[in-house]
């Protein structure tokens, strides 16, 4: 298996993720929106999917719930063992740049998470490729990165932009998309990780020579809002009416493709 940096390895060995895409307002925001947009294209039950970088099987479980057959796919061996305890699913020890199936052999694949923290573009390319062998003709792959603007609404939620040498450090992240330094993220709140914006997703889907059947952003624009709220006060937003309009601004802003990098994510769908 190629070697993932050892502090992203380390970040999700000792921060728990069962709880981000359930529990916070933000975080509830994120799933409910990828249900959505992934519901749109999937091939109808019952279909094999393979979730590469599928975490504690989040998304795995709803999959299942659907009617779908999940193997799920992950770097970090905690994440494995909370997987099969809350999900229908395999799993298997790997990486997005090796897969061990064989050609043609799921009707889907995921990737909602590897190329957070592959900063090598070769590397994203080799994922994109890994992917698209793995899965039959014609069926879809979903794609999802951190929107770089995102760096600058989450800062303004829970730092001072105004700290020591953070604005200079988040001006060169703005620009470059990563900064292979030890301590990527000041806040702690974060592992060393890639951020695209909506026009070099587009373009490594492209240069991967793969077919871009969508993108979307998934949270919309009002994602920092509900998060900066539930942050600030200490009172949850899920729930609410505010949650509720977060939401439909959200599928509002699918007609709007200027409003993909406001999103905290994004998603590219492909249709092999």
């Amino acid at each position: 298996m190629p070697e993932m940096d050892p502090r992203v390895i380390a970040h999700y060995e000792t921060h728990d993720q069962t709880d981000r895409l359930l529990t916070p307002a933000a975080g509830r925001l994120e799933l409910l929106r990828t249900q959505e947009l992934l519901r749109r294209h999937l091939p109808a039950a019952p279909a094999r999917i393979i979730d590469v970088g599928g975490g504690p099987g989040t998304h795995a479980r709803w999959l299942a719930d659907d009617g779908h057959t999940v193997h799920l796919v992950d770097p970090v061996a905690r994440h494995l063992v909370q997987a099969a305890e809350y999900a229908a699913c395999t799993t298997e020890l790997g990486d997005a740049r090796a897969l061990t199936a064989e050609d043609d052999t799921y009707d889907c694949a995921l990737l909602l998470g590897p190329l957070y923290h592959l900063p090598n573009r070769e590397d994203r390319l080799t994922a994109l490729h890994e992917a698209r062998r793995v899965v039959r003709p014609g069926g879809p792959m979903a794609v999802a990165a951190i929107s770089r603007w995102a760096l600058l609404l989450d800062y303004g939620t829970v730092s001072s932009l105004t700290g020591p040498g953070v604005r200079d450090r988040l001006g060169a992240r703005l620009r470059t998309g990563y900064i292979p330094e030890p301590d990527h993220d000041p806040t702690g709140l974060f592992t060393a990780a890639y951020f695209h914006t909506s026009t070099e997703l587009r373009a490594e889907v492209a240069d991967a020579g793969l077919p871009l059947a969508a993108m979307y952003g998934i949270e919309g624009p009002s994602w920092s809002l509900i998060k900066s709220i539930e942050r600030h006060t200490g009172q949850s937003v899920a729930g609410t009416a505010l949650f509720d309009a977060a939401v439909e601004a959200a599928r509002l802003s699918d007609a709007c493709s200027g409003q993909i990098d406001m999103s905290a994510h994004m998603l590219a769908v492909i249709q092999t």
